[in-house]
């Protein structure tokens, strides 16, 4: 899952929120330097991610772009399944995501001084353009996706992948909603 759905699978505790977000920026021991809720928040991020990576739902999603992105289709898949939690909010939470994404730029800025230098740089992007109200829109994911194809390495041709998020927007749509269920059920049982 990318960042909306961790922000929202972490619940009401705003440190378990704070380390679900930067999951993908801890390394290992790096854990260790976190106050415990935090680490509670790293370590459900990290949960997430493979019951995310090694689920059968996910994995039809995987496939059906695996030909194109190549190694890059789970980060498209996980932006794409963003974008139907961004699009359906109201159907999740009652907090309409325009305030939701606005209370959550402003409490990380009371994290800056322990979160990870990468997460600060991130964040004035995501802030500026609002990355995750946006989600909600194909535009919106095309911006984020040719973004990070510009940051990869490798050709990731992840320019073109809301044409194929449109292309085949009924499949991934119930894909998501097959899935996300599971994912949330998988959520409660955590224990951290």
């Amino acid at each position: 899952m990318n960042f909306l759905a961790h922000l929202y699978l972490s619940g009401d505790d705003e440190e378990v929120l704070v380390g679900n977000f930067i999951g993908d920026f801890v390394k290992g021991s790096q854990i260790d330097h976190f106050p415990s809720n935090i680490q509670k928040g790293i370590r459900l991020h990290r949960s997430i991610d493979f019951f995310t990576d090694n689920h059968d739902i996910v994995l039809q999603s995987k496939v059906r772009l695996r030909e194109k992105f190549r190694h890059y289709a789970p980060v498209i898949v996980d932006v794409y399944y963003d974008h139907f939690l961004a699009r359906d909010w109201l159907k999740f939470s009652k907090i309409p995501l325009k305030k939701y994404t606005e209370n959550f730029y402003e409490l990380m800025n009371n994290y800056f001084d322990i979160i990870p230098k990468g997460v600060i740089h991130m964040l004035s992007f995501m802030t500026r353009d609002n990355w995750l109200y946006n989600y909600q829109f194909i535009e919106g994911i095309d911006r984020a996706l040719t973004g990070m194809s510009r940051r990869t390495k490798f050709e990731s041709k992840m320019e073109e992948a809301s044409e194929a998020l449109k292309e085949h927007y009924q499949q991934f749509d119930r894909e998501f909603h097959q899935f996300f269920p599971e994912l949330e059920l998988h959520v409660s049982n955590f224990e951290g």
